[in-house]
C-alpha cells in the first residue's frame, strides 16, 4: 500500500474524528495461493444506542460508537471460483482512558483490539484460533485514514489494505 505519510495529531478526539459516514476501498491478497480481491462500500460510525452491548470505562470519553460496514466483495475462492456479492460487518467501539484511542469489540461484546493513530496506539493484534491478526492504523488527513490487516497462521496468510475517506453531506462518493 503506497500511502501518504501518517499525520500526527496530539490529543486527537478519535470518537469525534470517526463519527459520520466514510467510503471504503479494500484490496485483499491471499499470499498462500496468490488470489486477489476487492471490497468497496460504506462505513458508518454512529453513536451507540441503548440496546447495544456496552463495555469500556466510565468518564468523559466513554461515548461509544457502532461501526457498520456494507458493500460488495469480489474475491476468488480457494477453489479458483470467482465470487462477487454483498458483505457486511459490525463492531462496537468504546472509549478508553484517553480520547485518542477506542477499544473495539465484536457485536456480542467480546474484545477485539484497541484502535488509535498515535505512535504507541497504531499497532494492535488479535489472536483468532489458529491465526494471528495484526493491524496498523494511519491517519493520512482530516478526511482519510488507512489500515492494514496482516493475517498469518496455519489457516490464513492474507493482507487486507483499507482506505477510508469521509463522505461529506451531499456527496455521491
Amino acid at each position: 500500500m503506497n500511502a501518504p505519510a501518517p499525520e500526527t495529531a496530539p490529543d486527537l478526539d478519535l470518537r469525534g474524528y470517526l463519527l459520520g459516514i466514510w467510503t471504503v476501498e479494500r484490496t485483499l491478497l491471499d499470499r498462500a495461493n496468490g488470489t486477489r480481491g476487492t471490497f468497496t462500500g460504506v462505513v458508518s460510525f454512529t453513536p451507540l444506542g441503548g440496546g447495544d452491548v456496552q463495555h469500556g470505562t466510565d468518564g468523559p470519553h466513554d461515548g461509544g460508537l457502532r461501526l457498520h460496514e456494507e458493500g460488495t466483495i469480489s474475491w476468488t475462492s480457494f477453489t479458483g471460483k470467482p465470487f462477487t456479492g454483498p458483505a457486511t460487518r459490525d463492531y462496537l467501539l468504546r472509549g478508553t482512558e484517553s480520547p485518542e484511542t477506542m477499544d473495539m469489540f465484536f457485536p456480542d461484546g467480546r474484545p477485539f483490539h484497541r484502535m488509535g493513530f498515535g505512535a504507541q496506539d497504531c499497532l494492535a493484534q488479535h489472536w483468532c484460533d489458529p491465526d494471528t491478526y495484526r493491524v496498523s492504523y494511519a491517519r493520512t488527513g482530516a478526511d482519510e485514514f488507512r489500515y492494514r490487516w496482516d493475517v498469518t497462521g496455519p489457516a490464513k496468510d492474507q493482507v487486507l489494505d483499507s482506505v477510508l475517506r469521509r463522505r461529506h453531506p451531499g456527496s455521491r462518493g
